[in-house]
């Protein structure tokens, strides 16, 4: 993953994002509708998932910039950055042969798939530290396709391109992703690092 190992939190201020994509900005003010709607977790990612799925099933054009893979690492791209950091909108591109650690998200998040094919195994979120992970399934995500990737009780994964070209999908988090210090795992010891996925250029 792109990231910066850090064990403290983070502190850098929040860079606010607008998309120049007609339909992600309509998605965003629905995303901030519902948010403000205040309600429960798992009926927000719910909600969002459907909003996904019709925006995707609609169509759009990502700028070129926003789907480039990196040819070393996995890397994920700004296209909404909400001011007071209370959800982004991401670009995330692995090409092929890539593939995350294990790790969570301390947020909710919402997953489409824009092009190509994800493939993501979920493990057991750890109820106590430093014992091994155990796996709960893998499954495959095609285009158009939308799942709730985790809620802040439910959020490890591994995450890896599936096909013979590079997955994109549209990430929805609960917080500014790019600035939000995470966990990565050891799957066979349970042992954890914290890093930062940083946003891509």
């Amino acid at each position: 993953m792109t990231s910066s190992r850090t064990s403290q939190p983070d502190t850098r201020r929040v860079v606010p994002v607008r998309s120049d994509v007609p339909q992600l900005d309509a998605f965003a003010a629905r995303v901030r509708a519902l948010i403000g709607a205040g309600l429960d977790e798992r009926a927000l990612t719910r909600a969002i998932q459907q909003e996904l799925t019709r925006v995707l099933a609609a169509g759009f054009e990502l700028p070129g910039e926003k789907t480039r893979p990196d040819p070393d690492r996995y890397v994920m791209y700004p296209l909404h950055v909400e001011g007071d950091g209370s959800f982004s909108i991401a670009s995330a591109v692995w090409n092929v042969g890539q593939g995350t650690p294990v790790h969570g998200h301390e947020t909710w998040g919402v997953v489409g798939i824009y092009r190509g094919v994800e493939v993501e195994t979920r493990f057991e979120k750890p109820a106590v530290p430093d014992v091994p992970l155990v796996p709960e399934g893998t499954d495959e995500w095609t285009q158009g396709q939308v799942t709730v990737c985790c809620t802040t009780d439910d959020d490890v994964h591994q995450v890896r391109c599936g096909g013979d070209e590079p997955v994109i999908g549209i990430h929805v988090y609960g917080a500014d992703i790019g600035t939000l210090p995470r966990r990565s795992y050891d799957s066979e010891t349970g042992a954890v690092h914290w890093f930062t996925s940083e946003w891509a250029a």
